[in-house]
């Protein structure tokens, strides 16, 4: 199996690459389109700044190639931000694969510690993405924007408000938590992932 993560030079790959690898694969690092195209199974990582990371991708082309993709992908992180339709970090206009706006917590709205940096749960579980998965399961979160609920809304997570702790779209799967951070829990669902 041809397993891509894409590089970028705006992810945590590393982490993604040795969790695929504790899985028995081995994962391919490209931003090469033929790459990316010919891979099983994509990954789309992403951490820091949205505007910023999404210049990234439109400076190598990636901005066209993703959303055309016919395998099955995960977003991750800011990767899952990037793949909405925009986000108010940065004011940045997104990939338009799944169809919602990421929006900053409000700290006064909620009292709340922004960014959120722990672990939490995980409910409302809707797809195969969470096999074996447990509602309530624990996965690890750091972030300071989030998707809110919506019709692609595959599970939930409660954070002063509840909202989208993971999103599909027909091939497109996104996760606001690092499945590579999240101990056996972030591991069964990469799995579950990769054997789609």
């Amino acid at each position: 199996m041809k397993i891509v993560i894409i590089n970028y030079g705006a992810g945590n790959i590393q982490s993604i690459k040795f969790a695929i690898e504790r899985l028995g694969h081995t994962a391919i690092l490209s931003n090469n389109e033929e790459e990316i195209r010919t891979a099983d199974k994509v990954i789309f990582p992403g951490v820091g700044e949205a505007s910023s990371a999404m210049a990234k991708l439109r400076d190598t082309g990636l901005d066209k190639v993703i959303p055309t993709l016919k395998q099955p992908v995960l977003g991750i992180c800011l990767g899952m931000q990037l793949m909405c339709n925009g986000s108010e970090e940065g004011d940045t206009k997104g990939l338009g694969i799944f169809d919602v706006d990421v929006i900053r917590f409000r700290e006064s709205e909620h009292t709340i510690k922004v960014p959120q940096i722990q672990w939490n749960t995980i409910n409302d579980l809707k797809s195969t993405l969470f096999t074996s998965v447990d509602n309530n399961a624990y996965i690890y979160m750091v972030h300071s924007f989030y998707a809110p609920i919506t019709a692609e809304t595959i599970a939930t997570t409660q954070y002063g408000v509840a909202y989208s702790s993971a999103l599909a779209k027909d091939n497109f799967y996104g996760t606001q938590f690092h499945p590579e951070k999240s101990s056996a829990v972030g591991e069964q669902i990469l799995k579950n992932f990769l054997e789609m």
